[in-house]
């Protein structure tokens, strides 16, 4: 490959790690705001189904006119609350998985531009500094994949959960919690700690 094609594609590749870097953080971040709200959705499935299974005009209660169906509004608005704030959330994953979708698909078609110009032991060539091309090309395709699978997954339990649906109201923070993949992240934080002195190098 010639010096400079392999300069920009360096500079390409910076690009997209230091993407990937902070697209992480945000992507943590707003699943760590995800979770309790999660939980909050099957509590109040579950506070729906017992208000289901009360006969209110057995109880003391029965004094108060329209009790049962100011609770059922109560627990409708609070689902349609954190519903919304999920699907808030929701959009902020998507941005994530778009901005490193992009990124990476710009580093690919840059390289697939060079590729004439390309040979083979400046492609697989490491250093201490610097991990391959063919390595970082790798790591940021595996990361890209990650994000747009977690994204499509998450996104298709979302639109599965209506307030009318207790059982999948219930079962919702369990099935969120088992679309965890500590795997792949750990992954990309490795890959992330072997390029960094390739991204702070000029």
């Amino acid at each position: 490959m010639s010096k400079p094609a392999l300069t920009s594609l360096h500079q390409a590749l910076k690009k997209s790690f230091q993407c990937l870097e902070k697209n992480q953080k945000v992507w943590r971040s707003v699943l760590a705001e995800c979770s309790p709200l999660m939980e909050s959705l099957g509590n109040l499935a579950e506070q729906s189904r017992a208000l289901s299974n009360v006969q209110i005009s057995n109880t003391p209660l029965r004094d108060f006119p329209d009790l049962e169906e100011r609770l059922r509004f109560k627990l409708s608005q609070a689902m349609d609350t954190v519903l919304c704030k999920l699907n808030e959330n929701m959009s902020s994953l998507q941005s994530v998985r778009d901005s490193i979708s992009e990124q990476v698909s710009a580093v690919f078609q840059l390289y697939e531009l060079n590729t004439e110009s390309l040979d083979l032991s400046t492609f697989t060539e490491r250093s201490a500094a610097a991990p391959s091309v063919a390595d970082m090309l790798e790591w940021l395709q595996d990361a890209e994949r990650h994000y747009r699978q977690q994204f499509l997954r998450r996104k298709t339990l979302l639109l599965t959960l209506r307030a009318d649906n207790l059982s999948l109201l219930e079962s919702a923070p369990k099935r969120w919690k088992s679309l965890e993949c500590d795997g792949a992240e750990d992954h990309i934080t490795d890959a992330l700690c072997k390029v960094s002195f390739f991204i702070e190098a000029q």
